[in-house]
């Protein structure tokens, strides 16, 4: 299981939304890619960077900032937001990106990530953030009558490197991630699962590390580790030794 620390761009800075409204962003950092080289530092494995303008203008919005991250990391790097065309994908995985994460392009248009998938194998994965249970699209300013576990399972067998869950009501609130949706989700597919939305504390990291979870892919994190209520080193530690167990 790896635990990415996450870097939300708006504006060119690192941001933390609450329920993913752009009027709550408070901004962490004003350099991304600083920002993405101290948490390699710190020793975390792999980074998740969303573009949030892009996810609403459903293009690249901040393509300079994860630019500057690329510059200075050298661990993998998966990115999201506004990812709709064959022609992004290649150009992110081109430039560095180890696996790009689409969102609303996956509800509205799943044989696009099917044929990205299958073009680019291994570095594809589908973002699925669910508003009670339904999956929500455009920024997360629009809710389907899809649920998350039927979009999960139109990708079965489609060489879909993972799927990034989201709880929207529990992002950025620091009230714990949906374990028990997460891990549903989890045995509901066979795409590896990663856990996203209201990681809080090291009491979040313990859960994980428990018998129910070892089949869930990794786990994200954000404002816990902005404002410090999770430590680095003690987080990555304890998952690591989990792992070893």
């Amino acid at each position: 299981m790896i635990l990415y620390p996450a870097i939300d761009l708006k504006n060119g800075q690192c941001v933390r939304l609450k329920q993913g409204d752009m009027e709550q962003a408070t901004v962490f950092n004003d350099d991304p890619g600083a920002q993405g080289a101290a948490f390699e530092a710190q020793g975390f494995e792999a980074l998740h960077v969303v573009d949030l303008d892009g996810a609403f203008a459903g293009k690249p919005v901040n393509a300079a900032a994860v630019e500057s991250i690329l510059a200075r990391v050298k661990f993998p790097v998966q990115l999201g937001g506004g990812i709709r065309s064959m022609a992004q994908v290649e150009a992110w995985v081109k430039a560095g990106i180890s696996r790009v994460i689409i969102g609303t392009a996956a509800l509205r248009d799943p044989e696009f990530v099917k044929s990205a998938a299958k073009a680019f194998p291994g570095k594809v994965a589908v973002g699925i953030d669910a508003r009670d249970g339904f999956v929500a699209v455009e920024g997360w300013a629009e809710t389907s009558t899809l649920q998350a576990a039927e979009l999960g399972k139109r990708f079965e067998d489609a060489g879909v490197a993972a799927i990034i869950y989201t709880n929207i009501a529990r992002d950025g609130m620091l009230s714990g991630l949906d374990f028990e949706g997460t891990i549903a989700l989890g045995h509901a597919l066979t795409i590896p699962v990663i856990a996203s939305g209201g990681l809080a504390s090291m009491a979040d990291i313990e859960r994980l590390t428990q018998p129910d979870c070892a089949h869930l892919a990794g786990a994200i994190t954000g404002r816990a580790l902005y404002d410090g209520r999770l430590d680095p080193a003690a987080a990555l530690a304890l998952m690591k030794k989990a792992k070893a167990a």
